[in-house]
């Protein structure tokens, strides 16, 4: 089974923040594989703009380096590699000056799609906007994207989207968040709204719980210093666990269109009960023989910030009422994992008696890493001797199920990028969407700031502190064992 790449329109990219570490690690080789499937031909400008002062050929000698360092298997193909790069160019540019600006404005082209991709920090979004306008290089076809953080609270997010809509639409602004784009993470929409088997029982009638996990095995390593102004709660529950909570519970969209999709998104949240201090557990990692702990790791020995969340959530309208949804995510956990698993509720009568014990059915769905979907279900135990019950998975691990070329399929960056460059904003944060989800956030970080107590330690290699895991035995449930 052969996927089909359908390449897109010729355009230009420009690249502000093309020498960062996103733009070396993700944004150019996510473009230079797409290069090579055939996605990306013809007529095709990518202009890094940046303070750094270099030319052309130097620009192109970086970005050289950056895809043999992390662009994968492809990086080895010298040919269509020397093709890549003849198609970059390079721009030094004052984002708050006059610098570079008209000479990036003489490398635009009028019959070309054109994009702009923000790799900088949001405080020169506005910046970057106005002199787009300023020097002629927005026009109604013309779009921008933009990394997270969207602000550090509703205010701050709000007061960004009034900047961005003093130059561009929102049909032309697009907020990135690269859970999104991965494979498993659309799979999980084919999953429900493209088999009759599981709609029917996604509710409250039928699911006990979901559980949403993204854990990381890593310290907050160079982002120290982000990091601590930041927090779990805001790196990653306003954006990538709210964005699996959305795609978990959302109503079926009428059409699967980028307004209907975020419509329905927008509801869920919307509808997320506030959540009570006694619902939330927050932690920071210590250190042990082999690693420095969170506060030695930032230099702060009186760092309040969590680097662990974990919290239970409600949704009040029909098809959720009753039924809890509990998230965690955080660093130095004991493994790199990240799924989402809906747990069944048990027959409603068993007549097999007390001696087969207690089954259900899982739906398991595997982020990362060995991208997935698993179905828990209950068979007989093989061989004589009564009826005796267990449970076995139905696995399609995508790299056996489809084979090792079909699995290795894009990045979630290359993904993005592409459907930045087809105007498809399916995947993409719409502004409300973004404000509404700190509003739930932030009375959350209102309460810990007003208390001002430190976060509970946990050690390195743990599932969490272990008020997370009273979270859920209270409730007579049992987190899922955290292994890749």
């Amino acid at each position: 089974m052969a996927s089909r790449v359908i390449p897109v329109d010729p355009f230009d990219l420009v690249v502000f923040g093309g020498t960062g570490d996103l733009a070396r690690r993700k944004i150019l080789p996510a473009l230079f594989r797409r290069f090579v499937a055939g996605q990306i031909e013809g007529d095709v400008r990518l202009i890094g703009a940046a303070r750094s002062e270099m030319d052309a050929k130097a620009y192109r000698q970086m970005v050289r380096e950056a895809i043999v360092e992390y662009g994968g298997e492809e990086a080895g193909r010298k040919k269509d590699l020397a093709a890549f790069l003849k198609m970059l160019d390079y721009v030094t540019l004052d984002a708050k000056g006059t610098q570079g600006w008209a000479d990036l404005a003489d490398k635009m082209r009028a019959d070309r799609i054109r994009a702009f991709y923000f790799s900088v920090a949001p405080s020169l979004f506005g910046d970057l906007a106005k002199r787009l306008h300023k020097h002629g290089m927005a026009d109604d076809d013309s779009r921008i994207v933009v990394e997270k953080p969207f602000g550090r609270d509703q205010e701050t997010a709000h007061a960004l989207n009034q900047t961005l809509a003093r130059h561009f639409d929102e049909g032309q602004i697009y907020r990135i968040d690269h859970y999104l784009g991965k494979e498993t993470v659309q799979n999980l929409m084919a999953i429900r709204f493209g088999n009759v088997l599981f709609e029917p029982l996604w509710n409250s009638q039928y699911v006990d719980h979901i559980q949403i996990t993204v854990a990381e095995s890593v310290g907050v390593g160079g982002r120290g210093d982000y990091y601590d102004t930041s927090g779990a709660m805001r790196d990653m529950v306003q954006n990538h666990l709210m964005q699996l909570l959305c795609l978990i519970a959302m109503e079926p969209p009428a059409k699967f269109e980028p307004d209907a999709v975020r419509d329905e998104k927008l509801k869920v949240i919307r509808a997320l009960d506030p959540v009570e201090p006694e619902n939330v557990v927050r932690g920071q990692y210590e250190g042990d023989d082999a690693q420095p702990g969170y506060r030695e790791q930032i230099g702060n020995a009186d760092s309040l910030t969590e680097s662990f969340v974990a919290l239970k959530a409600h949704i009040s309208n029909w098809r959720w009422a009753g039924t809890p949804f509990y998230l965690r995510t955080g660093k130095r956990l004991k493994d790199r994992a990240s799924e989402i698993a809906v747990m069944f509720k048990d027959a409603p009568h068993s007549i097999f008696g007390a001696d087969a014990g207690r089954h259900h059915n899982i739906l398991t769905i595997r982020l990362q890493p060995n991208e997935g979907i698993e179905l828990g279900v209950t068979i007989k135990e093989p061989g004589p001797g009564g009826m005796r019950l267990i449970d076995v998975p139905l696995d399609m691990t995508f790299a056996e199920a489809l084979g090792p070329e079909e699995a290795d399929f894009p990045d979630a960056y290359e993904r993005l990028i592409m459907d930045v460059i087809r105007g498809n904003q399916t995947l993409f944060m719409r502004g409300d969407e973004v404000e509404a989800a700190w509003a739930w956030t932030d009375p959350i970080i209102a309460a810990w700031d007003a208390q001002s107590n430190a976060p509970l330690p946990y050690a390195t290699g743990s599932s969490g502190p272990d008020d997370a895991l009273m979270l859920m035995h209270r409730d007579g449930r049992r987190w899922r064992e955290i292994r890749p």
